[in-house]
């Protein structure tokens, strides 16, 4: 794996602290809501960031669907005030039974 430059890891670190708080708060506000985990390439960054909330089964999955505006909105907000526009908020935030593995 190719080392990441000083502005890829100021990305990764910001990304990394953007997806802990978001994480924090859907544990505490989305029942059945596993972890966060996201996948970036950051030659393409911001508009390669894909943040995915993992559930642990689909009637958890169902009933949180409603809100996935909700926290796209929130990851868009939360982005801006680390200065880094999301110009399409709806294709950066997921939520899915897969994970990082899967």
């Amino acid at each position: 794996m190719k080392k990441l430059s000083k502005v890829q890891q100021k990305q990764q670190d910001l990304v990394m602290k953007t997806a802990d708080m978001l994480e924090e708060q859907a544990r505490a506000e989305i029942p059945g809501m596993l972890q966060c985990w996201f996948d970036v390439e950051y030659h393409l960054f911001p508009g390669s960031l894909l943040l995915c909330f993992q559930f642990e089964n689909e009637q958890a999955l169902a009933a949180a669907e409603p809100d996935l505006l909700k926290w796209q909105k929130r990851l868009s907000a939360a982005m801006m005030k680390k200065g880094v526009i999301l110009k399409n908020m709806r294709k950066h935030l997921v939520f899915t039974m897969k994970g990082p593995e899967d």
